[in-house]
């Protein structure tokens, strides 16, 4: 059945333990994830947190969701504008973010890597996201789509070396630095 995006953010605010997600209308949980997939996802945040102005971004690791239409999704890792996140605060509200984002991140896990790629990818795209990032614990691989001025995006597979951030000058990941526990 159905649920309205109304009460998809009712669910999600009544049960903060569970991580819901809706697509096209229908609720889903996201699962847990292994130990791989959650070192590489605190690690990108602490890197992209530590090369950031709180003042301009704010870095969000599995919380906050961005929407497009009636589908919700968690990503593992985003960057917001400050003003965008400050919006919330005060409201009592579910952190959703409509409006595309600088860099949206997901980190393949065995129990969502087909979903992530057939379904969230391609979501991120249409919402017009800047950046999008597919990263692979254990093929040690970072996938980036940049968004070009014609709003096509532009596929580069990284497997070693650093990798620069289009959408947030200044930044960049070292990949032996964010595969060194795994």
């Amino acid at each position: 059945m159905a649920v309205s995006p109304a009460t998809y953010e009712r669910l999600a605010l009544e049960d903060p333990d569970s991580k819901w997600e809706l697509v096209c209308g229908r609720v889903r949980r996201k699962p847990p994830m292994t130990t791989e997939h959650n070192e590489v996802e605190t690690e990108l945040a602490y890197i992209l947190r530590s090369q950031l102005n709180p003042a301009e971004y704010r870095v969000r690791s599995d919380s906050g969701r961005v929407r497009k239409h009636a589908t919700y999704y968690i990503p593992d890792v985003f960057v917001a504008p400050t003003a965008a996140v400050q919006s919330f605060l005060g409201t009592g509200s579910l952190e959703v973010f409509e409006t595309a984002l600088p860099l949206v991140v997901e980190v393949w896990s065995k129990s969502t890597g087909e979903y992530d790629v057939d379904e969230k990818l391609a979501e991120y795209q249409r919402r017009g996201d800047l950046e999008i990032w597919r990263i692979h614990p254990y093929e040690k691989t970072l996938t980036s789509w940049v968004r070009t001025p014609n709003g096509t995006y532009t596929e580069t597979l990284h497997r070693a070396g650093t990798v620069t951030c289009a959408a947030l000058p200044g930044v960049i990941v070292d990949l032996a630095t964010l595969f060194a526990l795994v």
